[in-house]
């Protein structure tokens, strides 16, 4: 058993996931062909299974209806953006005179505003769930703001891709999270995978591009219209290594940075598997998102609570713990990451570790956010009016 990880056992007592209606001759020509057949350079897991999040809320739910009450905003985000968009615009105007190519500014870079902006990339996240504001449009507006330090527009178009994530996790050709055949053939080696690392914010912000593309919308255009003014003031009020500053914070934040092990800790097969798990004909269940309960989550708004946070995405950073809490007994045995740190390492170092180690599914989910981006689709009315509790 690796040291990063806890074994992912599933008490008795919770239901079955329930399996998508596939037809069996479906199975064999679609799926089954992906591991066995027709593309022998694809080692992905697949599998026939319905995503387990959604079996495991509404199981939840029935025996902790509780729980349906830590739904909704969090007032304390708003606060929190706002001290750490307060403090990259400070850092910036510090480091105004000092050269680009520098310690003090690698340094601060690397310790104070790559964890900045490490963490307004999870306050949009907070906010692409309406978990800021009761508006919904209040929420699109604020991850605009919560944006700024990043240095380049991307809280609009992060928002449909990221909900979409969560409706449809591990659907080929819908969840944007899950990489490439491209990129898991290329670099499934100690230097692809380190490269990975260093520069996976790119890939994350590059790749959903190349999956499909969203019709840009009003909303885009205002996250653009406002970074742009934003930088513009900051090159001709602080000067241009104010938004070096900034967009080197951006890159550091996703790169070998102890809070960027959540991008890959968050739902990597990191269990060793047997060969079989790759032929989805076996029917081998495999654990799709992990938990880390560790220090870091103070400062990046609880991510690590990440089989809560799918189970309840309306559930607040603030209140996940209360969550697990409730309902421990559908959590303690959930795999869990010890380490953001160690995952990083073990995925470069690890040769039974890469990015084939996602589950993929043919089946289920949907595209959210194709809308005019200020429908009510778009602005999540429709989604608070869902069914489900604590979905958004």
């Amino acid at each position: 058993m690796r040291s990063s990880v806890a074994t992912a056992t599933v008490p008795p007592r919770k239901p079955a996931v329930e399996r998508v209606t596939v037809k069996a001759q479906e199975k064999q020509t679609s799926v089954g062909s992906n591991a066995q057949g027709e593309n022998d350079h694809d080692h992905f897991f697949w599998t026939y299974t319905e995503e387990p999040h959604r079996t495991r809320r509404m199981a939840i739910i029935k025996d902790h209806p509780e729980v349906t009450k830590l739904c909704g905003p969090e007032p304390l985000t708003k606060w929190v953006v706002l001290f750490v968009v307060s403090l990259q615009v400070l850092c910036a105007y510090l480091l105004r005179d000092k050269p680009f190519i520098s310690w003090p500014t690698f340094l601060t870079a690397y310790i104070i505003g790559a964890t900045a902006n490490q963490n307004l990339f999870l306050a949009i996240h907070e906010i692409s769930h309406n978990l800021a504001f009761k508006s919904a449009q209040a929420n699109r507006l604020f991850a605009i703001f919560a944006n700024l330090p990043i240095g380049i527009p991307y809280s609009a178009s992060f928002r449909p891709y990221h909900l979409t994530h969560h409706k449809s996790l591990g659907v080929d050709g819908l969840d944007t999270d899950l990489p490439t055949p491209l990129e898991a053939l290329f670099l499934d080696s100690v230097l692809g995978k380190a490269f990975f690392c260093t520069f996976q914010i790119l890939f994350y912000a590059l790749r959903p591009m190349f999956v499909y593309q969203l019709p840009l919308t009003k909303i885009h255009f205002l996250n653009i219209a406002v970074q742009f003014a934003f930088d513009f003031a900051l090159i001709k009020f602080i000067g241009g290594r104010a938004l070096g500053y900034m967009i080197l914070s951006s890159f550091l934040a996703g790169s070998l940075h102890p809070c960027a092990g959540h991008f890959i800790a968050e739902h990597y097969v990191f269990d060793k598997q047997p060969e079989e798990a790759r032929d989805p004909a076996n029917k081998i269940p495999l654990p799709e998102t992990y938990s880390y309960y560790g220090p870091l989550n103070i400062l990046t708004y609880n991510v690590g609570l990440h089989n809560e946070h799918h189970d309840f995405p309306a559930v607040p950073w603030t209140r996940l713990p209360a969550l697990n809490r409730m309902a421990h007994e559908y959590y303690d045995e959930l795999p869990q990451c010890k380490s953001w740190v160690n995952v990083i390492w073990q995925f470069i170092w690890d040769k039974d570790i890469s990015l084939w180690c996602r589950v993929k599914r043919k089946e289920g989910g949907r595209k959210v956010g194709a809308g005019n981006g200020w429908s009510e689709e778009e602005l999540g009315a429709n989604e608070k009016k869902g069914p489900i509790p604590g979905v958004r």
